[in-house]
């Protein structure tokens, strides 16, 4: 039995050129996590959604395959949108008076294909083919797995 303490450090960045050289020495794994593929995307949808009220026979592979390129938070925030989309449609144009008097229900709709097709032009991608290229030359260059 050894009374002896082992500590890890996970650290996490997008700015890798800000990484001090001491600090990145020191730093045993260094590894790049890809965007997340199709059946990522996938899994990240069922996690972000799994307590809301989705319509029947929405196409989540067609979804998850129309976010290619996006990040996990990316996808959470496409998520959040879709969730908001019917809402906002409910109150647009009403006065803060007519809004209270909507009852709940009408409030709580089905996330469709339509919300998700309309949050998807709002939510950007926030990780470029550039972005990618320097995070694959820093790996080139000072990865370690």
């Amino acid at each position: 039995h050894s009374d002896k303490q082992i500590s890890e450090a996970v650290v996490s960045t997008q700015s890798t050129g800000d990484i001090d050289e001491a600090l990145r020495r020191r730093l045993e794994k260094r590894i790049y996590i890809p965007l997340p593929e199709t059946v990522g995307r996938r899994a990240l949808l069922d996690i972000n959604l799994r307590s809301l009220e989705i319509e029947d026979g929405l196409d989540f592979d067609k979804i998850a395959e129309d976010m290619e390129g996006y990040s996990g938070a990316d996808i959470t925030n496409v998520c959040r949108d879709a969730s908001m989309m019917s809402m906002r449609r409910r109150i647009s144009g009403l006065t803060p008076e007519q809004i209270k008097a909507i009852p709940k229900d009408e409030l709580n709709m089905p996330i469709t294909a339509q919300d998700f097709t309309e949050a998807l032009k709002k939510v950007s991608k926030s990780v470029s083919e550039q972005d990618i290229e320097k995070y694959m030359k820093w790996m080139d260059e000072y990865g370690a797995v």
